[in-house]
């Protein structure tokens, strides 16, 4: 017979349809031994919100599972994390539980059952436990909650709204120390991995940066050496010029001189001259 233990009893019925959850609790009753029944006849009706995250988690184990994994990581990478980090952290962690809690609902309402905004509500409230209490993730995914469930429960109301045991997903949700120091240390070697790919990105941008003004420089150097050069040939022509210059004034002053003498000696002459021809 499928569903003979008291848990995987309690999980059928917890799953089934709300209005008919007495008729089987008292069938399933009638089928078990006589040390089984009371147990079950013992089972709280659960509220629709429960029912709703008890047909999520049997129905969609896979990606409740994969959700409640990914919040016990985010749980222990925490605690290494700023303010910043923390923000987006609880911003993904709230858009991550609407988005479950809207699909519980909608599995709800596939089943033919109403599912009101409270309701959604009290699912998405369950959800968030779970995401932040290991007991509370263990007891959302034994899909055997007899209540929603709130982010504030004590470990004393968790194990209140479970009907039956979970020591397998209690004792999963608490990983050995050993384990817990490996996850921190690999977190610790993907921290240095960001930190020296991030001091790799901006050491390349400014060997760049440097690079282009290297270049820069170079160029301007080999165009103000060719310039010189210039000058420097410019000069040597002007100091040469200089020279035969200077070398050529002495016999030009010279030539300057009996040129005066030899003017001023005519200019007398034809004084001379003049004047000798008026005493005529």
């Amino acid at each position: 017979m499928v569903g003979t233990t008291f848990e995987e009893i309690a999980a059928g019925l917890y799953s089934g349809r709300p209005d008919a959850f007495v008729s089987s609790r008292k069938a399933r009753a009638a089928e078990v031994d006589a040390e089984l029944a009371p147990r079950i006849l013992a089972l709280r009706k659960p509220s629709i919100a429960a029912w709703v995250v008890n047909v999520f988690a049997q129905e969609r184990a896979g990606q409740l599972g994969e959700a409640l994994e990914l919040a016990r990581e985010l749980r222990e990478a925490q605690d290494d994390l700023d303010a910043s980090a923390l923000a987006k952290l609880g911003r993904e962690r709230r858009a991550l539980t609407r988005k479950l809690a809207q699909a519980a609902g909608e599995l709800a309402a596939a089943r033919g059952e109403r599912v009101t905004a409270s309701t959604l509500e009290a699912v998405e409230q369950s959800i968030s436990a779970a995401f932040y209490d290991p007991a509370a993730a263990a007891a959302v995914a034994s899909g055997r909650l007899s209540r929603a469930l709130d982010p504030s429960a004590t470990p004393s109301d968790i194990r209140d709204a479970v009907a039956g045991d979970v020591p397998e997903l209690i004792s999963a949700s608490a990983p050995p120390a050993d384990e817990l120091q490996a996850r921190r240390a690999r977190r610790e070697a993907e921290r240095a991995i960001a930190s020296a790919e991030k001091e790799q990105t901006s050491a390349e941008r400014e060997l760049t940066q440097r690079e282009a003004a290297w270049t820069e420089l170079r160029a301007r150097r080999d165009v103000l050496t060719e310039h010189v050069s210039e000058l420097e040939a410019q000069l040597a022509r002007a100091r040469t010029d200089l020279v035969e210059v200077e070398r050529e004034i002495p016999e030009a002053e010279r030539g300057h001189t009996d040129a005066a003498a030899r003017a001023g000696a005519a200019a007398d002459a034809l004084d001379r001259a003049r004047k000798a021809k008026d005493a005529l």
